[in-house]
């Protein structure tokens, strides 16, 4: 019944925002069988994810990070035949992706989204050329999601203050130095006026009813949404996703028992 919904509301969801789905893909494991379909409203990630299925580049590469109640990540080129407690997934390819992160695409279970390097390298959020995750996830109350509604409103204030203060940081602090304490302090006002007026209204960063509700009866990372490109969903194998996600890993998240992705091919349906 749970799954049922879960198809149901990311139907209703995927239509409202205008979301098409198209071409299915299998990724076969040794522990099973996953089935995803990618979306058509992210045409960069898509396509270059069609293009490694084609061209039989994740065939013997690993699920190298694999994290309970989170998500499985795989598809580092450097992982293929790597030896047991080796840690992998820092092999780059010279390329990354633009970012397509829609508001239609939340971090559900099952989600297909991008890996990538994070803010401090990478503020432009763009994704790995190679590297893909699956949401396992967990389920959220509605005051959880409330916080990290909150959480997320102000990391984005806080984000947009620090842009803000650092243009005129050597005025600022020029008028510290002197003793001019009004004049600094009428800087900090005119950059707290700014955000209020950048915030004003309704928190933007609230989570749809829709989604909300896939939060609270499949599950997911709520907190994802927004950072990270989401390119597609499973359809068939979310049983393979938890049979992976239990298993037992190393300091660095890696399985003990190898999960390899023995191959990847286009299905029709």
């Amino acid at each position: 019944m749970k799954y049922l919904l879960y198809s149901v509301l990311l139907f209703l969801i995927s239509f409202s925002a205008g979301a098409k789905k198209y071409k299915l893909v299998e990724i076969q494991t040794n522990l099973g069988v996953i089935k995803v379909r990618l979306y058509e409203d992210t045409p960069k990630h898509s396509e270059n994810f069609l293009k490694w299925v084609k061209e039989k580049h994740y065939d013997g590469l690993l699920f190298h990070r694999v994290i309970q109640d989170f998500m499985i990540q795989g598809g580092a080129s450097d992982s293929k035949n790597a030896p047991e407690g080796k840690m992998v997934g820092m092999a780059e390819l010279g390329y990354t992706i633009d970012a397509e992160i829609l508001p239609g695409h939340p971090h559900v279970k099952g989600a297909l989204a991008a890996a990538r390097q994070g803010d401090e390298v990478n503020p432009e959020k763009k994704s790995s050329g190679e590297q893909f995750y699956i949401v396992q996830g967990k389920t959220y109350t509605d005051q959880q999601l409330d916080l990290l509604e909150q959480r997320r409103l102000l990391r984005a204030r806080n984000k947009l203050g620090g842009e803000l203060y650092q243009a005129v940081q050597q005025e600022h602090q020029t008028y510290l130095r002197r003793g001019q304490v009004q004049q600094a302090d009428s800087i900090v006002k005119v950059i707290n006026a700014k955000i209020e007026e950048r915030f004003s209204g309704e928190n933007p960063f609230r989570f749809s009813p829709e989604i909300r509700e896939l939060y609270k009866s499949v599950g997911g990372t709520p907190f994802l949404d927004g950072d990270y490109t989401v390119f597609g969903e499973v359809v068939e194998g979310l049983d393979v996703l938890d049979r992976i996600a239990a298993l037992p890993t190393d300091e660095h998240d890696r399985p003990l028992q190898d999960v390899i992705i023995l191959g990847t091919k286009l299905k029709r349906k």
